[in-house]
């Protein structure tokens, strides 16, 4: 191929790239901090950072496809999508087309449940339009595996490629790329827009360099769209200073208010678990929900907690509940199951705050207490229920041992997009 490049790799590698010409499939990169670098028996420098890629060596070549003008494809009426768009929802999705049309930045910042993938799609089609390579990126390998099908089902005759460790696809030049956020570092200035899809998630929100990776990837000329419905503190104060430019969405594609967490003060739970015992509280608004027929989603601060929670719950009669955490191998069939309501218990840690969708679902956090449940992750988990048209509302339990920051400020948010829905005419009082 003509346009097959490489270069040798050194102390300096991230340093390398950056003073590379347009590229389009880079396989290594290093970052210029000394730290990141180990040396192997032989003595020669590889990164440490970029291990996922397999380990690169200082006398390694990097090898990548330069990215032409010539091969660009414009795509018309590519879009194959009947829906409707809620006032909402098109809202933001004029914000979007706006931002791929004039690539500028954009945070589109919409709560959890209002349709912001069916906000993007008029904006992607306006990419394909004009040609723009594209990059849908996830930190969640969860969330990517659910996007493909959404994907293909709105741009059937768009080729599309989805990226993340354990993929069996192969990047072959694709225009629309679904990719999570570690996969950015095999691309080198290649795509002209790019959509981060809950930005705020680890662990994109606390690695600076999958930031690095977002940069990189980024073509000299293009732009990022951050998606959300929790950004952080600093990217809220921008917004409300008129410093970043950002669209707010504020109401559900249904019309129904975000349900409002309760706080339930359950005790020592933790003592009482030594004893394989589950507070009363918590039974009592189980049972209440297998009752009526409804399923439970129940997030925990630890996979410890959980298990124990498993075994309380079993002994107390609770049969057909199962467990899901993040280094679990069954965690897709699991979830699928919850979904078709072959289990009626579903205890997760926080791998389920977002990104998935379950009909008609009740949801609460034990131990809500816990320092993993920030504001931004207890607003996510909240955001499970009521999601769906069929079902648009839901009970939202924080079940804790003493209230935090965290929870009020989680409460504060809901609450206060709901009074924006309620100002801006897009729900009602």
């Amino acid at each position: 191929m003509t346009n097959l490049m490489r270069i040798r790799t050194g102390y300096k590698v991230g340093k390398q790239l950056l003073g590379m010409k347009s590229s389009h499939f880079v396989f290594a990169v290093g970052i210029n901090t000394p730290s990141l670098f180990g040396k192997t028996f032989r003595g020669d420098l590889y990164c440490r950072n970029c291990l996922m890629m397999k380990r690169v060596e200082k006398s390694a070549c990097l090898h990548y496809l330069e990215a032409k003008e010539s091969e660009r494809i414009f795509l018309n009426e590519a879009l194959k999508w009947d829906g409707e768009l809620s006032r909402a929802q098109k809202k933001g999705a004029d914000a979007v087309v706006s931002a791929v049309e004039r690539l500028e930045p954009l945070l589109l910042w919409a709560v959890a449940g209002s349709g912001k993938t069916e906000m993007t799609f008029r904006g992607l089609e306006a990419a394909f339009e004009r040609g723009l390579r594209v990059c849908f990126a996830s930190p969640r390998v969860d969330v990517c595996i659910e996007l493909l099908p959404r994907f293909r089902e709105v741009f059937p005759d768009v080729p599309l490629v989805c990226l993340y460790g354990d993929s069996e696809d192969k990047f072959r030049g694709e225009r629309f790329v679904i990719a999570t956020t570690h996969q950015l570092i095999r691309f080198y200035r290649y795509f002209d827009v790019l959509f981060i899809d809950e930005v705020d998630a680890f662990p994109y929100a606390k690695d600076p360099f999958l930031e690095y990776a977002v940069r990189k990837a980024r073509a000299e000329k293009g732009t990022e769209i951050y998606i959300t419905a929790t950004p952080e503190k600093a990217w809220q104060d921008e917004c409300e200073k008129g410093t970043r430019r950002h669209v707010k969405i504020p109401a559900r594609y249904h019309g129904y208010k975000l349900p409002v967490p309760e706080l339930i003060w359950i005790g020592d739970w933790a003592k009482l678990l030594k004893k394989k015992q589950i507070c009363r509280k918590v039974l009592d608004w189980l049972r209440k929900h297998q009752q009526n027929d409804k399923p439970i989603l129940l997030f925990f601060p630890k996979i410890e907690v959980m298990y124990e929670v498993k075994v309380a719950l079993e002994q107390a009669g609770y049969l057909n509940v199962e467990t899901v955490h993040s280094a679990d191998k069954l965690r897709k069939e699991k979830v699928e199951r919850f979904r078709k309501r072959e289990t009626a218990i579903l205890l997760s840690t926080t791998i389920l705050e977002r990104g998935v969708t379950f009909a008609d679902v009740q949801v609460a956090v034990f131990g809500s207490e816990g320092a993993i449940f920030t504001e931004a992750a207890l607003v996510q988990i909240a955001g499970r229920a009521g999601r769906k048209v069929s079902s648009p509302t839901g009970e939202v339990f924080f079940f804790h041992h003493g209230r935090t920051r965290e929870m009020k400020r989680a409460i504060k948010h809901i609450k206060m997009m709901n009074a924006l829905g309620v100002k801006e005419g897009l729900l009602s009082e």
